[in-house]
């Protein structure tokens, strides 16, 4: 058993509410209590981090990249090592590698590297998020489609086969490249399907739905707009009850009023959660980048194919909660559970991550008031220090 940890001096967010003059009490990784100051053990070992804030870490479950490394270029644990590192900077703690649509080989590789991060327990690595190859051409975005085709016995299979080895597994697919049966074997082992880069209609996302799918990714882009005869996919996901969504809050890829109606739109008790969609430029100075052989630009916080396409975001997930605070509108609080707890909620990790209560992981962002991390700590070691 390790030493008891008391993190003294900072308003502690545990996801719901906020507590002063008190102590986050951290044992074997896990979340101990929150304590009253006067309260800590004799004998813990204290950390002060007066005036500040600590908030449960940040969960992304759309990160192709950071730290000058695309998963798709460097699909293999190091790489997927370096990704988790650079976004550990700005307070994220638990992320999903994503792999764009790419070759058979190069998913085979991810797999084999997510399956190794996992036994080589590589902090903040989470799972896998495959966004590919299963769309649609009509809303393929910046995905290469040379690479996007229908699911076949053989992408079930090795879908299901890393599951098993794997804390997570989320794939996106599009209704049009793979049938309900397959949704449905997908979810009963256990991955989380999410619907995306799809020009079906609400009837068709809902009968993948029923099927299984859970999760809609990237609210708004590469989707079958709301309409006032056809839903399309947005409808779906603000009107189908427990699904889940992600989000990109980086002011390009969806205005802050759709932002908003969004939000008073999402029935329960499924969640918009925010995603930063990442590319390698986070934590660098780079200029620009290769996916699948394509040059992407980079300029004024804006990352795009020569024709334009807009080809993933370059904001990490503090700049996000930043974003939906001072931009769109909303609470802190309700910024902060946006990438956190309902992330957490969506992938089905509620009893483990999100929080900083009784049993959950010690995994936490200390941040000042605008929202600049200082440390994040995860599974009660610090990873990150400003």
């Amino acid at each position: 058993m390790t030493a008891l940890t008391a993190i003294t001096g900072a308003r502690i967010f545990d996801g719901d509410l906020w507590h002063s003059d008190s102590a986050l009490l951290i044992e074997d990784g896990k979340v101990a209590a929150i304590a009253a100051s006067r309260e800590v053990p004799d004998g813990a070992r204290t950390v002060p981090m007066d005036g500040l804030s600590l908030v449960p870490g940040f969960i992304d479950l759309q990160v192709n990249g950071g730290g000058g490394v695309l998963l798709n270029e460097r699909p293999d644990p190091e790489g997927i090592r370096t990704i988790c590192a650079a976004h550990a900077r700005f307070g994220t703690t638990a992320l999903l590698p994503t792999l764009i649509t790419d070759s058979r080989e190069v998913t085979a590789d991810a797999v084999a590297a997510g399956l190794a991060a996992r036994r080589a327990g590589v902090p903040g690595f989470l799972g896998l998020h495959l966004e590919g190859p299963h769309l649609s051409i009509a809303r393929k975005g910046a995905h290469d489609p040379a690479f996007i085709r229908p699911m076949d016995g053989t992408d079930l299979d090795r879908a299901v086969t890393a599951r098993k080895g794997l804390e997570a597994l989320l794939v996106t697919l599009a209704p049009e490249s793979a049938t309900n049966e397959q949704i449905a074997a997908l979810h009963a082992a256990g991955v989380t399907v999410s619907l995306g880069h799809s020009d079906c209609g609400y009837e068709t996302a809902a009968a993948a739905v029923e099927a299984g799918a859970r999760m809609m990714t990237h609210l708004f882009n590469a989707m079958s707009p709301l309409g006032n005869r056809e839903p399309g996919m947005v409808g779906a996901a603000l009107d189908l009850g427990h699904l889940n969504a992600g989000l990109i809050a980086d002011g390009f890829h969806v205005h802050p009023a759709s932002i908003r109606a969004a939000l008073r739109a999402k029935r329960g008790p499924g969640r918009i959660f925010l995603v930063t969609d990442a590319m390698p430029t986070i934590g660098t100075d780079m200029t620009g980048f290769f996916l699948n052989g394509r040059e992407i630009f980079r300029k004024d916080g804006r990352l795009t194919l020569a024709d334009g396409t807009l080809a993933g975001a370059d904001i990490d997930m503090a700049s996000c909660v930043r974003y939906m605070r001072d931009v769109v509108g909303i609470e802190l609080e309700e910024a902060l559970r946006m990438a956190s707890l309902y992330p957490a909620e969506a992938i089905g990790m509620t009893g483990r991550k999100g929080r900083l209560t009784h049993g959950h992981d010690a995994d936490f962002a200390v941040i000042g008031e605008g929202v600049d991390v200082v440390s994040t700590w995860i599974g009660g070691t610090p990873v990150f220090a400003a």
